[in-house]
């Protein structure tokens, strides 16, 4: 019986800290640790049909791929999370940035910003 009651408590003990480990290597967590360092990390899935994740400056934005009849051309639409750090920290050449390192990842998409990027780029 003391047997049995050491086996189960070694068992929650394994399982407790493999779930610690996974929750602390979370994407979730990478992409918050990149933003709070001001860094640029993209997270993507390989899958096309899945949309992106990536931050840059603080900033943290959104991607939505679209993939077209052909196999190599993807559509690619980009928005803010939060908006108002837009305005206040990024410039011409930061998203001029994300767009390259975009296109190292898909190097045939058509990349399009959403509404108050897409004024800010048309604007400067």
């Amino acid at each position: 019986m003391v047997w049995f009651l050491r086996i189960i408590l070694m068992f929650f003990i394994v399982f407790f800290i493999f779930i610690m480990g996974k929750r602390f290597f979370t994407q979730s967590r990478k992409l918050e640790a990149a933003r709070k360092q001001k860094r640029f990390l993209l997270i993507d899935h390989n899958e096309v049909r899945k949309n992106f994740l990536l931050t840059y400056k603080g900033a943290i934005f959104t991607g939505e791929k679209y993939k077209s009849s052909e196999d190599t051309a993807i559509s690619i639409t980009i928005w803010p999370q939060q908006a108002p750090i837009l305005k206040q920290e990024l410039l011409k050449e930061d998203f001029d940035f994300i767009e390259k390192k975009i296109f190292e990842k898909y190097p045939n998409a058509e990349i399009r910003w959403k509404v108050p990027i897409q004024k800010y780029l048309e604007d400067s």
